[in-house]
């Protein structure tokens, strides 16, 4: 496995199964170093043939609270954008199962890395939001993937309003697949993996494929446009740089509508 910094890799091969662990506290958020380090652990576990599960997490405090904020300045936005896109494509291009286990923040770009995984267990009180429209920009891969798993309607709330909700409404609106107590999440998750672990690693591929082929394809194209209009539209704006920079100087914005 990679030497890496920002995450760790924890294989158990009875399962078989390689955990994925976001380690940059506080709050674990994304930065570049993150999502290269996160692409890499996909790209070499995907080639693995013995491993058939990817649990990815991270702490009591937080599973991630999202992108970081300073790489959201128009002279870092494209790098990290594209990075951080790369590492949600792997993941919904992956024929691993994977599985999203979220306690404490999971706010933004977590939220959203969570939210592509196969299967998502929260703990009833972690928090999840998408609050991206507070600084002035929004959250692309939720605006493409949200209205398939919450229906438009919800999506276009939480999207357009940065509301945020615990993981117990997560669960009951289609974001998460079931909640528990924090202390009793791992529980919960190993029955999973138990269940998993004893079925065809080739079985679970091809009904990944199958299961994902139409979404798949659409979520790809959907991004796509949602990136180009982020970059080429959004980063431009007024309002898109002094969100970011309010939220650094820890002042409300003030909008100019430009």
């Amino acid at each position: 496995m990679i030497a890496a910094s920002a995450i760790r890799l924890e294989v158990n091969v009875q399962v078989p199964l390689v955990r994925i662990k976001l380690i940059n506290p506080p709050l674990n958020v994304i930065d570049l170093q993150m999502a290269r380090e996160l692409h890499q652990a996909l790209t070499e576990i995907e080639s693995q043939s013995n491993i058939s599960v990817i649990v990815l997490e991270g702490d009591a405090r937080a599973f991630s609270a999202g992108v970081d904020i300073k790489a959201h300045l128009p002279e870092q936005i494209h790098e990290m954008l594209i990075g951080f896109h790369a590492v949600i494509r792997a993941i919904v291009a992956s024929r691993k199962v994977t599985i999203a286990a979220v306690r404490g923040a999971c706010f933004g770009g977590g939220a959203e890395l969570a939210a592509v995984c196969d299967m998502v267990y929260t703990a009833y009180d972690a928090t999840w939001g998408f609050p991206e429209i507070k600084l002035g920009c929004y959250p692309p891969v939720a605006v493409v993937a949200l209205p398939t798993l919450v229906g438009q309607k919800r999506a276009t709330e939480l999207i357009l309003t940065g509301r945020q909700i615990t993981g117990d409404e997560a669960v009951a609106i289609g974001l998460g697949t079931r909640s528990a107590r924090a202390e009793e999440l791992e529980k919960v998750i190993q029955e999973t993996l138990t269940e998993l672990g004893q079925l065809s690693p080739v079985a679970l591929t091809h009904a990944k494929k199958a299961f994902y082929a139409w979404d798949a394809i659409h979520f790809d194209k959907g991004l796509a446009r949602a990136e180009k209009i982020y970059l080429d539209e959004l980063v431009s704006t007024t309002d898109a740089r002094e969100g970011i920079i309010a939220f650094l100087d820890k002042r409300p914005p003030k909008w100019t509508g430009k």
